[in-house]
């Protein structure tokens, strides 16, 4: 890592402190990583009392209060991802949500889950700016600024912004299966919609001038995890879309997740992580530094002929979910929930190590559950890889994992200066 970014982990007692080995908040260079936020009350560590809106209003308290004691405010939110046990709770949630952002709309996922820790019945999580980055004492390029975009190629909500960039990357909303023209369903099935999703980023894509292939991660929500084949026949038709990223295979990261429920009642929902050139102007000249997308593989870990393992650009690293895969067969490992957490962490861990970094820069964790029961176990796994518990977490229980895994986790890595045109 270079001695210039530091990955900076803070925590304050005006949010409740961590139920587990992790930091509130974990910035480095232009992005604080939030981790998800419970409705609990930080005076006592405990749930509030009350339903659904009461909950809502806490998780969005305890976002306001960890991003007020790191000097900044709500309108430096980018992305705001909000976790429900019952889809049905989604106007409630949302009614809470505009509350808090009456200007500024950010980037917006709103999905279903089958369980959340604690049984709460919400969990809020949000990605926000970080001014000129985390090196000390030498400010990058000054003039960095947040710039939303919407198009009416693709579907449009008061609640959000289509696009929001910063920095050096561009962070969709995710995309439900919606025709913009006529702001409902798209006819079909799971192919018909999944196309539609990926039309719309497309569409989105298009209006701000970024090529499709300038995507580094996808997150496809699934509401029937058998879809799984179906779903990726359609996205091989849209993924690689340049003859340069065809030439090199080139797939971006990728995590597929069981939901328990999607906004409107969709089969499919997709959000996308995305290049911004060399950043959002004004910027000076020489802090344009030719960065690009690096994509790694290593035999090491397993390998998926749809995804990469490793998605480089600019100051982030960003790894497809780990599942607890023989890296070799590519079969389930025996064992219990210990062995499995154990193992999907040693595949980060070793993708990690083999484009020369370590945990230490590991930011954001994302866990999925097969039994939410089963977090005081994998927190025990879990901390012998981050015993400084530094980065940002979320955990999610979910109906269902491909291959009936107990466990998936994904991560984003910090980059150092930004990835070299040539290797290092």
């Amino acid at each position: 890592m270079s001695n210039f970014n530091a990955v900076l982990a803070h925590n304050t007692d005006k949010a409740p402190q961590a139920i587990g080995p992790y930091s509130q908040t974990v910035a480095f260079s232009h992005y604080n990583n939030l981790s998800a936020q419970l409705p609990l009350d930080p005076a006592t560590g405990k749930l509030v009392a009350g339903g659904i809106q009461a909950q809502a209003q806490q998780c969005f308290a305890n976002i306001k209060a960890v991003i007020d004691s790191i000097g900044h405010d709500l309108n430096d939110v980018v992305r705001i991802s909000i976790f429900l046990k019952d889809i049905r709770d989604i106007e409630v949630v949302n009614q809470v949500y505009a509350s808090f952002f009456t200007g500024h709309v950010p980037a917006l996922t709103t999905v279903a889950v089958d369980a959340l820790p604690l049984q709460a019945l919400v969990q809020v999580e949000a990605l926000l700016s970080n001014g000129e980055g985390t090196i000390p004492n030498a400010p990058q390029a000054g003039d960095l600024i947040k710039l939303s975009r919407n198009s009416k190629q693709a579907p449009c909500s008061v609640l959000s912004t289509q696009t929001v960039a910063f920095s050096h990357y561009n962070n969709i909303s995710a995309q439900l299966p919606i025709d913009p023209q006529t702001g409902a369903l798209v006819a079909g099935g799971v192919k018909e919609q999944t196309a539609q999703c990926l039309k719309n980023i497309k569409s989105i894509l298009t209006s701000i001038d970024v090529p499709f292939d300038d995507i580094v991660k996808i997150n496809v929500f699934l509401k029937d995890l058998a879809d799984t084949a179906a779903v990726d026949a359609v996205y091989t038709t849209f993924f690689p879309d340049s003859a340069i990223a065809r030439a090199a295979a080139y797939f971006p990261a990728r995590t597929t997740i069981a939901a328990a429920g999607l906004p409107l009642d969709a089969l499919v929902q997709i959000e996308a992580v995305v290049s911004h050139g060399d950043g959002t102007p004004p910027q000076a000249v020489e802090d344009r530094h030719g960065i690009v997308i690096q994509a790694a593989n290593t035999s090491d870990a397993p390998r998926s002929r749809i995804a990469t393992q490793t998605v480089a650009f600019s100051h982030y690293n960003h790894i497809s979910a780990q599942l607890p895969l023989e890296a070799g067969s590519g079969k389930l490992v025996a064992g219990d929930i210990s062995q499995q957490a154990k193992l999907c962490l040693q595949h980060i861990q070793t993708i990690v190590e083999s484009i020369n970094h370590s945990l230490a820069d590991v930011v954001k964790v994302n866990i999925f559950l097969k039994n939410i029961d089963d977090i005081a176990a994998v927190d025990r796994v879990y901390s012998s890889f981050f015993p400084t518990g530094t980065p940002a977490r979320r955990t999610v229980g979910v109906a269902a994992l491909p291959q009936d895994a107990l466990i998936q986790i994904d991560a984003v890595v910090a980059h150092a200066e930004g990835t070299a045109p040539k290797a290092r």
